[in-house]
């Protein structure tokens, strides 16, 4: 492949633990048959929360499957994602995010109730045309800006033609409203090139730019795959333009986050096992699935929504999906069963609490794992929830479990509810432990610094 591509130069990828796309570059003569088996070494000890300045020595195992031409490279230059390992013994390092979406599917197969674990996330993320913040002892800002902000209606822009998208009307007008038709095109043939299948695209329920490229759905490990080329090549086509993309789930206020709508089904020998005549058309396996993902909503959401800011998505009235209930058609709960299609292949289960921010590796290892952990257990996830739950009386919906309020509160739930986990060494105490560390440590330093609205609120007090 790279010589027919006469690549001159090959990029060493690999995600970090908060899933970060990580790379280093070499000449293409130093890609031979050994790099595969014996590993490409480099320094572990700045990459975050993984080794130590003194045990820093890591190999980076290329997986030759995931080889593509990166078409954002001035020289043509071949593209390989990487799983890391131990140097001397070659094993599976046990915080290398790849490595546990690895051993999650080993998981899987050793379970013997399936063998193929598919997951289809649909990433929302915003498009802007601007974004400037800092944070000081003595004051902090931000500001975002897109053309197709309702904010803009009275901008000067030499002239202003109008045709903003007002709040939550962003789903989804024609042009001249919507002013990305053909930067999100760009983005979906460039991932196809790259062998990311793609579904749809289109504008999203948010003013500003908000967009959504769904992709087909890939086993577990060649899903997170394709998760981390969307995000390169999002970003990289925005950069083209002269604009800018975020993953952030909640940039802006009043209007509705990014979320990461998370379609999972288990297969064996081919065969779909979601498919039954269970409620929504499902099978048994399936309602023990969600019953796994209901019982530990609240844990999951330290690695599907991962981030402070994900907390200010998770909240009632912006079509979030805060209520911890199942439903056929029903986006007001966490758990949606789609209804499309009759055919037992397209029977799945779709998981709403996940957002963006999340590292795909361990999220779709961890839901993975919450699902298994059902299955074994047999766990029932109760009636159904076949109503507006945003429009029930305040004395029924007090009844219906909620996702956590904030990121240190999902830490909590990881604390004291993590053998699921554990199981199969997929995660580690050790990586457990360090996750959950630095993320109060990013908690923490929200928490401590004054908002700007605590200004509004108390300057006068």
């Amino acid at each position: 492949m790279a010589k027919k591509n006469g690549a001159k130069m090959v990029d060493v990828k690999f995600v970090d633990t908060f899933g970060t796309w990580q790379h280093f570059t070499l000449p293409i003569g130093e890609l031979n048959e050994e790099a595969f088996s014996e590993g490409l070494g480099f320094d572990g000890s700045s990459i975050r929360g993984w080794k130590s300045i003194e045990a820093s020595d890591m190999l980076a195992m290329p997986d030759p499957d995931t080889a593509f031409m990166d078409p954002f490279c001035a020289v043509p230059t071949l593209s390989l994602t990487c799983t890391i390992a131990e140097t001397g013994t070659r094993e599976a390092y046990t915080r290398d995010p790849r490595g546990i979406a690895q051993r999650a599917e080993k998981f899987l197969v050793s379970t013997g109730a399936a063998d193929t674990a598919y997951f289809g996330p649909e990433a929302e993320f915003f498009i802007f045309d601007n974004v400037q913040f800092d944070s000081r002892s003595n004051g902090t800002f931000y500001s975002v800006d897109g053309v197709e902000g309702i904010w803009n209606t009275g901008r000067e822009e030499g002239p202003n033609l109008g045709y903003k998208i007002r709040h939550k009307e962003g789903y989804f007008p024609v042009a001249p409203a919507d002013t990305q038709q053909d930067i999100r095109t760009e983005m979906v043939l460039v991932m196809e090139e790259l062998g990311v299948k793609i579904e749809r695209q289109h504008h999203e329920v948010a003013t500003a730019g908000q967009a959504e490229i769904d992709y087909r759905f890939a086993p577990l490990v060649r899903s997170a795959d394709a998760m981390m080329v969307y995000k390169y090549v999002v970003k990289n086509i925005a950069r083209k333009h002269g604009k800018t993309a975020t993953f952030m789930p909640k940039p802006l206020y009043g209007d509705n986050g990014s979320g990461m709508h998370t379609h999972q089904s288990l297969w064996k020998k081919d065969k779909p096992l979601f498919a039954g005549r269970e409620y929504g058309g499902l099978s048994q396996m399936a309602l023990y699935y969600i019953g796994g993902l209901l019982k530990h909503a609240k844990t999951l959401c330290a690695f599907c929504s991962p981030t402070t800011n994900s907390y200010k998505r998770l909240v009632p009235g912006y079509e979030a999906p805060v209520n911890l209930a199942y439903s056929s058609r029903n986006r007001s709960a966490a758990i949606r069963i789609p209804t499309y299609s009759e055919s037992p292949k397209s029977k799945r289960i779709e998981y709403r609490p996940p957002d963006p921010a999340a590292n795909p590796y361990l999220a779709f290892a961890a839901m993975l794992m919450a699902g298994l952990d059902g299955i074994a257990n047999k766990l029932a996830p109760g009636e159904p929830m076949d109503k507006n739950l945003y429009e029930l009386a305040p004395e029924e919906l007090a009844k219906v479990p909620q996702v956590p309020g904030s990121l240190g509160e999902a830490l909590d739930h990881l604390e004291k509810d993590k053998a699921f986990l554990l199981k199969g060494d997929v995660f580690t105490d050790d990586f457990l432990d360090m996750w959950i560390s630095h993320k109060r440590k990013e908690a923490d330093a929200l928490r401590l610094r004054t908002h700007p609205y605590e200004f509004f609120l108390y300057y006068d007090v």
